[in-house]
C-alpha cells in the first residue's frame, strides 16, 4: 500500500472510481427497491380497478339470476295454478313446462326446481342423473325466511355449483306458495372473469360470509383455504404462495342485497417484477459503459491536476532556499492555476516584506517615542489648570476656581487612558463636572436632572458611556434648536435571578433627529465598525463598543419628536457572577 501513500494520482484515480462505481452501485439497489415497490403498487391498483369492474358484473349477475323468479309473477294463469291445492295432470303439465322454460333459458344451468308448499309436490327440469340429482337436492326442504334468499355452494362432481333459494310469495298476501332452487354452473362466472386472466394469474370467487369457494380458474384450488384466514376489509393485498410460487394475492369485496361475495386473483412474483428486472439488466450495461469511460476520464484529470502540483513543490523548494526569482508556468484558469498566482503573488509579497523590515521599525521606534510625548502632555496640562485655580483663590474668584477645578478632573478622567472599565458612579460624577461647566456656559438656558438608584452605581460600566450622548444632547438638540432647554439622564436597574437589567435614557427637548437620520445610524452601526471623525467618538462608536462588551446582552433604541422629546435608550443585562 505504500504507492498509495506515496502517490497522490493514485488516490484520485481510486477516489474517483470509487465515486463512481459507489453512487453507481447504491443507484442500482434504490432504484431496483424503488422500481420494484412501484411497480408492485401499480399492478395492485391496477388489479383492484379491473376486479372491481369484474365484480361489478358479477353483481348484475346475480341480480339478472334473482330476478328470473319474476317470471313466475307475471303469469297469471300460472299463479292461479300455484294457488289451487289440487293440481290436475293439466296444471301439473302447466307447471313443469314453466320449470323447464326457465330451466333452459340459461344454459349454465344444471336444474331448476320448483317444490309447492301447498299442494306439497315437486317439478324438476334437470340434466344430470337421477342419483347427483338426489345428492344435490337433498338440502331443498331447508326453511328460509319468506323475504330472504338463499345462496348456497354445491359439489357437482368435481366443480361446484350455486345454489339460489327463494321464496315465492302470494303478494299483496304473506302466503308463501313454494321455494323456487335453481342450480346454476360456472360457464357464465367463468367467462366474466376469464377475460381479464392471464397465463400465470388464478381468480377465486368466495361467497357469503363463510367464505365458501365457488369458483376457481385453477383445478388445484388448495390455497382457497389459505386465503380465507388472510382476507380483512373491502379490498386489499397480501403476500403468499400458490402451486410452489411466491406472489401476492389481491382481493375485492362486493355484495348484491344480502348475498355478500369476495373476488380474488393471485398473480406470481415473476409478473410482478418482469419490469423491474429488465431495467436493472438495461442499467447495469449502461453503467459498466459509463466506468469504463470514468476510468479513462479519472487517468487524464488526474495526471493534468497532478502536474501544476508538482510544479508548485518544486518552486516552494527554491523559495525554501532564499530563491524568489521563480518564474510562472502555462497559464491555467482554473483553480489550480488560480493557486499559482495566489502562490507567486505571495512570494513577491515575502519579498517585499522582507525588504520593508527595516523601515516598520524605523516607523515603529517613531510611534513609541510620540506616545511618551502624549502621556508627557497630561500632566503638564494638570500643573498648569492647578496653578491658574491657585492664582483664582488668592484673588477671590472662588467660582472661576471651582470650574477650574471641575475643568481639571474631566480632563484627567478623560486623558486616563489606562482604565477602560470603571464603575457607574465615577461616570456619573465626570458627568456632573461636564454639566456643570455647561451650565455655566450656558447659564439659565441650559437645565439637568439625574435619577439613578443606589444600587446602580457600584456596577460597572464602558469608560467615557455617558459623556458622549450628553455632549450630542446639548451640542446637535439644544445648541442647534432653539437655544435653550432641559437634559434628563434617567438610570434604572431591575434584578432578575443572577443578572442585572441596566437600562440608561438621554432625554432632552432639542431640535431632534430626522427620520433619515436615524435610518443613518442605524446602518452605520449594522456595518460593525468604528467611525472616527473630527466631533469626536460620537454616538455609533459608543454603542459599538457596548456591542463589542456585552455581545447579543445589549440592544438600544432611538425615538425623537422634535422640541420634545429625543430619546436614546441603552438597555444592558449585566452578569453579576462576572462582576
Amino acid at each position: 500500500m505504500n504507492w498509495l501513500k506515496r502517490s497522490l494520482f493514485s488516490k484520485l484515480l481510486i477516489g474517483m472510481l470509487l465515486a463512481a462505481v459507489v453512487p453507481f452501485s447504491l443507484s442500482n439497489l434504490i432504484a431496483y427497491q424503488t422500481t420494484s415497490s412501484s411497480m408492485k403498487q401499480q399492478l395492485i391498483e391496477l388489479n383492484h380497478n379491473s376486479m372491481e369492474i369484474i365484480s361489478n358484473h358479477l353483481k348484475l349477475y346475480f341480480q339478472e339470476l334473482n330476478m328470473l323468479s319474476g317470471s313466475f309473477y307475471v303469469d297469471p294463469q300460472l299463479m292461479s295454478y300455484l294457488r289451487s291445492e289440487y293440481t290436475p295432470p293439466l296444471q301439473s303439465l302447466y307447471i313443469n313446462n314453466k320449470v323447464n322454460a326457465m330451466y333452459i333459458s340459461r344454459p349454465e344451468f344444471h336444474a331448476v326446481r320448483y317444490i309447492s308448499h301447498l299442494k306439497k309436490q315437486a317439478f324438476t327440469s334437470s340434466d344430470v342423473g337421477n342419483s347427483e340429482l338426489e345428492r344435490l337436492l337433498q338440502d331443498d326442504d331447508r326453511h328460509i325466511n319468506a323475504e330472504s334468499t338463499r345462496y348456497d355452494v354445491k359439489q357437482m362432481g368435481n366443480k361446484q355449483v350455486l345454489l339460489i333459494q327463494k321464496n315465492l310469495i302470494d303478494y299483496p298476501k304473506s302466503t308463501i306458495l313454494g321455494t323456487l332452487n335453481m342450480y346454476i354452473g360456472q360457464g357464465e362466472i367463468d367467462k366474466l372473469i376469464h377475460s381479464q386472466l392471464s397465463a400465470d394469474d388464478a381468480y377465486f370467487l368466495l361467497i357469503k360470509n363463510e367464505q365458501q369457494l365457488l369458483y376457481s380458474s385453477r383445478e388445484d384450488a388448495n390455497g382457497a383455504v389459505y386465503i380465507q384466514t388472510k382476507l380483512q376489509g373491502g379490498r386489499g393485498s397480501f403476500e403468499g404462495e400458490f402451486n410452489g410460487k411466491e406472489g401476492v394475492y389481491i382481493y375485492v369485496r362486493n355484495q348484491y342485497k344480502d348475498f355478500p361475495f369476495t373476488l380474488v386473483k393471485f398473480v406470481p412474483a415473476a409478473v410482478i417484477y418482469q419490469s423491474a428486472h429488465q431495467t436493472l439488466n438495461r442499467s447495469l450495461l449502461i453503467q459498466f459503459i459509463a466506468i469504463a469511460f470514468v476510468i479513462l476520464l479519472a487517468m487524464v484529470l488526474s495526471y493534468f491536476t497532478i502536474l501544476p502540483v508538482k510544479r508548485l513543490i518544486r518552486n516552494i523548494a527554491r523559495v525554501e532556499n532564499g530563491r524568489f526569482d521563480i518564474q510562472k508556468g502555462n497559464k491555467r484558469t482554473d483553480e489550480l492555476g488560480l493557486l499559482e498566482d495566489r502562490f507567486y503573488v505571495m512570494v513577491r509579497n515575502l519579498d517585499d516584506l522582507m525588504n520593508r523590515e527595516y523601515r516598520y521599525r524605523l516607523e515603529l521606534s517613531t510611534a513609541q517615542l510620540k506616545m511618551l510625548q502624549a502621556q508627557i502632555n497630561p500632566h503638564f496640562l494638570y500643573n498648569a489648570l492647578q496653578s491658574i485655580g491657585t492664582e483664582a483663590l488668592k484673588h477671590g474668584a472662588y467660582e472661576m476656581s471651582d470650574k477650574i477645578s471641575e475643568l481639571g478632573s474631566i480632563l484627567r478622567y478623560s486623558m486616563d487612558f489606562q482604565t477602560e472599565i470603571v464603575m457607574l458612579e465615577l461616570e456619573l460624577k465626570h458627568i456632573e463636572d461636564y454639566m456643570s461647566l455647561q451650565m455655566g456656559r450656558f447659564k439659565n438656558k441650559l437645565s439637568y436632572t439625574l435619577s439613578c438608584p443606589p444600587e446602580a452605581r457600584p456596577m460597572k460600566v464602558p469608560k467615557m458611556l455617558l459623556q458622549p450622548l450628553i455632549e450630542n444632547s446639548i451640542v446637535h438638540g439644544i445648541e442647534k434648536g432653539s437655544g435653550f432647554g432641559f437634559v434628563h439622564l434617567d438610570i434604572e436597574c431591575d434584578t432578575e435571578d443572577s443578572a442585572y437589567m441596566l437600562r440608561i435614557r438621554v432625554i432632552d427637548n432639542g431640535k431632534g433627529i430626522t427620520p433619515d437620520t436615524m435610518e443613518a445610524i442605524r446602518q452605520k452601526y449594522a456595518e460593525d465598525k468604528l467611525h472616527y471623525g473630527q466631533n469626536g467618538i460620537g454616538l455609533i462608536n459608543v454603542l459599538q463598543r457596548l456591542r463589542l462588551c456585552y455581545g447579543s446582552d445589549f440592544i438600544w433604541e432611538m425615538s425623537s419628536v422634535p422640541y420634545e422629546a429625543t430619546i436614546i435608550s441603552l438597555y444592558i443585562n449585566i452578569n453579576q457572577n462576572e462582576g
